[in-house]
């Protein structure tokens, strides 16, 4: 079996997409690209986050061709492998369809930068790209188009839900999970009134701080 510490570490992960309310039923899926060989592990399509384990999920070359498993692999594969050909920094790869942020993307609208931890995070708001249908790379084309010279690791997709990359497959699901919570806090704001925004000096003065002061270097 390919690539058995990232299958485990891939596996781990998808737990943490039901836990923080970010799919429904099967929806969603993570990938993780390991830089030495290039291979691309991914959650097997249609199966429920309890019947998913290391041993089933499936691996795949950059061009999402099956080279260990025996599952077929998730059906956005063909998007991740194209953030993954034309991002060579990212390592890891999430599709969310969570609520709030989903809402955003149904009305074709950026998630604007309205608190400090989204400055901390994305350095300012969450881009909302195009529609495309799934199946095919066309996904993939418009999130690495969306976030080209972005510095958000999210972008949302409209009418579908979410994408978002990283360094490492944690580091995008820890963006997934910082995009709901922000989608989540900006459409209750709302709720209560207008919304007050924080300047761009701050945003990039708090967006440096916390990529390269805050936590243990």
């Amino acid at each position: 079996m390919l690539l058995p510490r990232l299958r485990d570490e891939v596996c781990q992960l998808h737990a943490e997409l039901p836990k923080n309310n970010l799919v429904a039923w099967t929806s969603g899926n993570i990938s993780a690209r390991d830089p030495a060989t290039g291979l691309i592990v991914i959650k097997p399509s249609g199966l429920r986050f309890e019947e998913l384990s290391a041993a089933n999920m499936v691996v795949v070359d950059l061009h999402g061709r099956v080279v260990d498993g025996e599952l077929a692999p998730s059906s956005d594969t063909a998007s991740h492998c194209y953030i993954y050909r034309h991002m060579r920094h990212v390592n890891g790869v999430a599709h969310t369809h969570s609520r709030y942020a989903t809402a955003f993307a149904v009305q074709g609208e950026a998630i604007p930068c309205l608190t400090t931890a989204m400055a901390d995070e994305f350095g300012g708001e969450i881009p909302c790209c195009g529609f495309a249908l799934i199946g095919g790379e066309e996904i993939g084309k418009l999130v690495v188009d969306g976030l080209t010279g972005h510095r958000s690791p999210a972008a949302l997709l409209r009418n579908h839900g979410v994408f978002t990359i990283g360094e490492t497959a944690a580091a995008a699901v820890k963006a997934a999970v910082m995009t709901e919570d922000n989608a989540a806090i900006v459409w209750t704001a709302r709720q209560l009134g207008p919304v007050i925004p924080i300047a761009q000096e701050d945003i990039d003065s708090l967006y440096d701080r916390y990529q390269n002061v805050y936590g243990q270097k």
